[in-house]
């Protein structure tokens, strides 16, 4: 039996709430602008390439992201950016959350930001079917993480982070970048706690540019890119 409310708030404790509230509202620095003209999403091609090239300096990174899009290795060493349609979008009231998931979040202890690096390193693990997250990626979104933009929801237990995810935030707007488990649901649960640190944040938007079934199985729908962008340019403001 699934609970369709979307509501996670009580599956987490008042000081995991605290740290949320203060790490999703904390002071950012602002970076170097980008020396970068990126293009247009309108610029896509069928599957959502916009353009080749640039950099991933914090500045760079945050201009992508504020006109909708986002960056990925294309072959070796050129960065892809990319803007999907439709985009992939989580309601912050819109996670389905069952009654064992919601068992499963008190087996865990949830932390924010205590291991960011580390949960990109187990994201990007090149034994994981998929992978994509080199060296430059870990570096590039550690800047952006010490600099205040970029954060870890993580999933432990026993001492040992099992689980989580990372991504971009920029005002009301949180770009999830990635996740990885090692125990059952320690991904789903770091999902609901990112979930939850939007709300008590007061966001507005949560992207995770594509569904796939897995997601859609959780709550996320696809969005048509014009209507995204409109959202996305209320969030960020």
């Amino acid at each position: 039996m699934a609970d369709m409310s979307g509501h996670v708030t009580g599956a987490f404790s008042d000081v995991f709430t605290a740290q949320c509230a203060e790490r999703f509202t904390q002071r950012q620095e602002a970076p170097p602008p980008s020396r970068w003209q990126l293009p247009s999403p309108a610029e896509a091609d069928p599957n959502g390439l916009v353009g080749v090239g640039a950099d991933l300096a914090p500045g760079t990174l945050l201009a992508a992201y504020r006109g909708g899009l986002f960056p990925m290795p294309l072959r070796k060493k050129l960065i892809g950016w990319w803007s999907p349609d439709p985009r992939g979008v989580l309601p912050l009231d819109g996670m389905v959350v069952s009654r064992s998931l919601r068992q499963s979040a008190g087996r865990f202890e949830l932390r924010v930001d205590t291991e960011f690096t580390e949960v990109m390193r187990r994201c990007g693990d090149p034994r994981r079917p998929h992978g994509w997250i080199n060296d430059a990626f870990v570096g590039a979104y550690t800047a952006l993480h010490e600099l205040g933009w970029a954060h870890s929801l993580e999933t432990w237990r026993d001492g040992e982070l099992v689980g989580g995810l990372y991504g971009v935030r920029i005002g009301r707007f949180f770009a999830g970048e990635s996740m990885f488990h090692t125990a059952t649901d320690a991904s789903k649960v770091a999902m609901m706690a990112m979930v939850h640190a939007m709300q008590v944040s007061g966001g507005l938007l949560i992207d995770v540019q594509w569904s796939t079934p897995h997601l859609a199985s959780l709550g996320v729908v696809e969005m048509p890119r014009v209507h995204y962008l409109r959202r996305l340019a209320v969030a960020t403001y």
